[in-house]
């Protein structure tokens, strides 16, 4: 074989090899991608139910419920416009607490949220962005529903 046939087959054997490894890292990146989706979104049908995605706002107050086994937790999670049921099965963050900003991920289940990870906001100024952005929307178009009362 000639020195020019040579490189045009190593050539080629590392262009394929090249898209055999690309195709591999981008399949392991889609399937380990979670979006981010607000109570509203899921309500609606946007959030997708064969794949894990996460679910922000904050905390309904009052809807904390533990079960007898002190594993299982049900809350329900707002945008102050619609609210989800979540169930979670462990140990919830130190600083989980209702009104207060929770990110869940998990799946879909039937009209219940099943979360495997629940992440709390770390500190009194932050929230996630996604979240932040989802609770002002929401506020704002809960404003401009409310229509003001005549006579008061």
């Amino acid at each position: 074989m000639k020195t020019r046939h040579k490189k045009l087959i190593l050539i080629g054997v590392a262009v394929i090899g090249l898209g055999v490894v690309a195709t591999l890292v981008l399949n392991a990146f889609r399937s380990n991608l979670v979006f981010f989706f607000t109570p509203t979104q899921v309500v609606k049908g946007e959030a997708p139910l064969d794949r894990a995605f996460r679910v922000g706002g904050l905390v309904e107050n009052g809807s904390l419920r533990r079960e007898p086994d002190g594993v299982t937790a049900h809350f329900r999670i707002t945008d102050t416009a619609q609210t989800i049921p979540v169930t979670y099965k462990g140990l919830l963050p130190d600083l989980f607490k209702e009104g207060k900003g929770v990110v869940a991920q998990g799946r879909l289940n039937n009209s219940e949220f099943v979360a495997d990870q629940v992440l709390a906001k770390h500190d009194e100024n932050y929230m996630p962005p996604e979240a932040a952005s989802a609770l002002e929307k929401a506020q704002k178009t809960q404003k401009t529903l409310v229509l003001p009362q005549e006579g008061k």
